[in-house]
């Protein structure tokens, strides 16, 4: 991408050529890059050459305090493997419950899903792999965090 912006002023100008970095600039190419989605941009005018480069991480947010739920009590982890409607890991991955850290959860507890409804993302080998509702109900119980490693076989919900 080539920067086609403000041409620097003349103190800016006798700033680079002297070594000194301009801090605006480069805050408005991390600007850009944020905007147009990018992880690297490089700008060069004669011989000053700026390169601002992000690496992208997922992270996971903030814990949210679970919605209070007067319907039936929410099994334990410890019992959840072996409950009639829980919905294991069908991989070994990363369980995010949203689709971005802004979106709000796919389901909780007390949602009323229906079977192919999407519930869940498992990342694995930079593959965001879609985890559907197997039967229609009421999810029970979460039993995972957003951005938690999972296992092949872990239980992840209970729908009843």
């Amino acid at each position: 991408m080539k920067y086609t912006g403000p041409k620097p002023a003349e103190n800016e100008t006798e700033s680079a050529a002297s070594g000194a970095v301009d801090i605006d600039l480069v805050e408005a190419l991390a600007k850009i890059m944020t905007r147009a989605g990018l992880t690297e941009i490089e700008v060069a005018q004669g011989d000053l050459k700026i390169r601002v480069a992000r690496q992208l991480v997922a992270s996971a947010p903030p814990p949210l305090a679970p919605a209070p739920v007067a319907a039936a009590p929410i099994p334990t982890k410890a019992s959840a493997a072996d409950a009639p409607g829980a919905v294991k890991s069908p991989m070994v991955g990363t369980a995010y419950l949203r689709a971005s850290p802004e979106s709000p959860p796919f389901v909780e507890v007390g949602s009323i899903v229906k079977a192919g409804d999407k519930i869940l993302l498992v990342e694995a080998m930079k593959t965001f792999n879609e985890i559907v509702a197997p039967r229609s109900g009421v999810v029970v119980g979460v039993l995972v965090e957003d951005g938690q490693p999972v296992e092949y076989g872990q239980p992840l919900f209970v729908i009843e």
